[in-house]
């Protein structure tokens, strides 16, 4: 399950890329759906990517950390996906939508380590530029 889900990041990554390279111009999530760019969002927290990081979020995105309280916007979050370049987690990960109302769809992604469980629910909203990714609430149910 872990490489397939992989292989798909992988995937959609590099078709994102190959096809929107060309013209800078061009708004690269406009076109995926909220599933592809849940998809995208677990390529950049868990495979250490950085394509696209600062248009997949929205400019007032937020992250909090349950376990600490810990919340954090859209620049200082980047920062940390930045620092995550290149690194690969070794586990295993779930990706579902849990519900799709209009515009707002919250999506939960479930990464199942070794010795924890990390769930994050997202937010997304589809604005002009597409599907972005507004809020993000990480959680480590026991």
């Amino acid at each position: 399950m872990k490489r397939k889900i992989t292989t798909i990041a992988a995937v959609i990554i590099a078709l994102v890329a190959s096809v929107y390279s060309a013209n800078a111009n061009v708004k690269p999530y406009k076109d995926l759906n909220n599933k592809e760019v849940l998809f995208s969002y677990v390529s950049a927290s868990i495979l250490g990517s950085d394509m696209y990081n600062k248009i997949m979020f929205a400019d007032d995105f937020e992250y909090r950390n349950t376990a600490n309280d810990d919340k954090h916007d859209k620049k200082s979050y980047l920062k940390y996906l930045k620092s995550l370049k290149d690194n690969k987690f070794d586990c295993e990960q779930t990706i579902e939508i849990l519900d799709q109302t209009g515009n707002t769809t919250i999506g939960k992604v479930t990464m199942e380590f070794p010795t924890f469980k990390r769930v994050d629910y997202v937010t997304l909203v589809q604005s002009e530029e597409g599907w972005k990714i507004k809020n993000v609430t990480t959680t480590y149910p026991l």
